[in-house]
């Protein structure tokens, strides 16, 4: 497998992870989020959490799933930004 990475983010969904954590009711926090992700067979810790939200990991197709899932979003909605989705709908 051939990682193309720019030298920046190692990912595209960590600041949508991040917004949609903290936008849950009640607040969730990244150890919340770590232990859905396990209670769904998503071996995360909180640490990992830590560093997709920071752009510090590379996210498999099959965690952005669970991710998702857990988020109550669609995979979709982690890959897309704010602006992707204003384009889209004008």
């Amino acid at each position: 497998m051939k990682i193309y990475w720019d030298g920046k983010s190692k990912n595209i969904i960590g600041t949508r992870v991040k917004e949609l954590r903290k936008a849950m009711v009640p607040t969730c926090t990244q150890l919340n989020l770590a232990e859905k992700l396990q209670l769904s067979g998503c071996d995360i810790d909180r640490i990992t959490i830590v560093r997709i939200e920071n752009g510090l990991r590379f996210v498999p197709d099959y965690e952005v799933k669970a991710i998702a899932s857990v988020l109550g979003v669609t995979p979709n909605d982690l890959l897309c930004d704010n602006d992707d989705k204003i384009k889209k709908t004008l």
